[in-house]
C-alpha cells in the first residue's frame, strides 16, 4: 500500500514535471528565436523554410546598432538613469526605516498619505510634473528624467513592512554600544533587508532599463534618449529589418534575464521570509 502511493506520488510528479517543461518550453521559444535571429542576416530570416539556428553567424547586426544607430549613447543614458534609481532605492529603504522605527509627530498621517499616491495613476501626474521641471530648466535633461522617479510609494511601504517585523531590542542594544544611528541602519538593518534589497533592486533595474515614456516626454533631444527609446526608433526607421530589430531587443532583453537569474535566490528569499522578531 505504501508503495503503491509512493509510486502513485512519483507519477504524479514526473507528469506535473512535464507539463511544466512544456509550457516553459513554451514560454521560452520566442526568446530562444530573438536571439538567434539577432546573429543572421535579415536575408536568413526572410527566407522561405526559416530555421531556429544561424547557418552563419554574425555580429554585423550589433556593430551596426554601436557604429551608426547611436545605441551606445542610448546605453550611457539608461545606465545613468538606472544607476540613479539605486540612489532612489537607498532613499526608499531610509523612509520605511524612518516610518517603522522611528516615532514622530503626525507619522501615521503622512505614511497614509504615502500609500495615497499609490492609487494615483502616473499619467495623472506626468503633466503637472512636466511643468514643474519645465520651470526649473529640467526639460531635455538627464536630472529631469531621473528626479521624478527617485523615491517611491511601493519601495517605502515594502521596506516599512518588513524593517517593522525587526527587533527594537537588537536596535536598542546597538545604540547602548555607542552605535550611531547611520551605523545602525548601515551595517545591521540593511543586511537584515537583504531579500528585499534584492527583490526591489531588480524591480528598480528592470523599471530603469525600460524606462521609456518619461524619458520620451521630458526629451527631445536624442542625445538623452534611452535604450527603450532607440528600440522604438530602430522600428519605426528600420521596420523592414528584422535582423536589427531582433539585435536590439536581444540587447534590451538579455541583461534583464541574467539580472533576474543571479538574484533570483533572493527574490525566492524576499517571498518567504518574515523577518526577526
Amino acid at each position: 500500500m505504501h508503495k503503491s502511493y509512493k509510486n502513485s506520488q512519483r507519477g504524479t510528479k514526473i507528469f506535473v514535471g512535464l507539463i511544466l517543461l512544456i509550457f516553459g518550453t513554451m514560454t521560452f521559444f520566442p526568446f530562444l528565436w530573438m536571439i538567434f535571429s539577432s546573429f543572421k542576416t535579415n536575408a536568413e530570416i526572410n527566407q522561405v523554410v526559416p530555421t531556429l539556428l544561424p547557418q552563419n553567424p554574425t555580429f554585423d547586426n550589433f556593430i551596426e546598432l554601436f557604429d551608426r544607430l547611436n545605441f551606445g549613447t542610448y546605453l550611457k543614458n539608461t545606465l545613468i538613469i538606472t544607476f540613479f534609481s539605486f540612489a532612489g532605492l537607498f532613499l526608499n529603504a531610509m523612509a520605511g526605516y524612518g516610518f517603522s522605527k522611528y516615532d514622530f509627530k503626525g507619522k501615521n498621517k503622512l505614511f497614509l498619505l504615502v500609500l495615497a499616491t499609490m492609487m494615483i495613476p502616473g499619467q495623472v501626474t506626468m503633466i503637472p510634473v512636466y511643468l514643474i521641471l519645465n520651470a526649473v530648466n529640467l526639460t531635455n535633461t538627464l536630472a529631469g528624467i531621473i528626479l521624478p522617479g527617485l523615491a517611491g510609494a511601493f519601495g517605502i511601504f515594502l521596506f516599512r513592512q518588513f524593517m517593522s517585523t525587526i527587533s527594537n531590542e537588537m536596535i536598542e542594544a546597538a545604540r547602548l554600544d555607542g552605535a550611531s544611528e547611520w551605523y545602525i541602519f548601515l551595517r545591521i538593518i540593511l543586511p537584515v533587508t537583504r531579500p528585499i534589497l534584492a527583490v526591489q533592486g531588480i524591480l528598480t533595474f528592470i523599471g530603469g532599463w525600460n524606462a521609456f515614456l518619461w524619458p520620451l516626454i521630458i526629451a527631445n533631444d536624442e542625445r538623452f534618449y534611452t535604450l527603450s527609446v532607440g528600440l522604438q526608433l530602430l522600428q519605426g526607421q528600420h521596420g523592414s529589418n528584422y535582423a536589427l530589430q531582433m539585435a536590439g531587443a536581444t540587447f534590451m532583453v538579455v541583461p534583464i534575464l541574467i539580472v533576474f537569474l543571479i538574484f533570483q535566490k533572493y527574490i525566492l528569499q524576499g517571498f518567504n521570509v518574515s523577518g526577526m522578531k
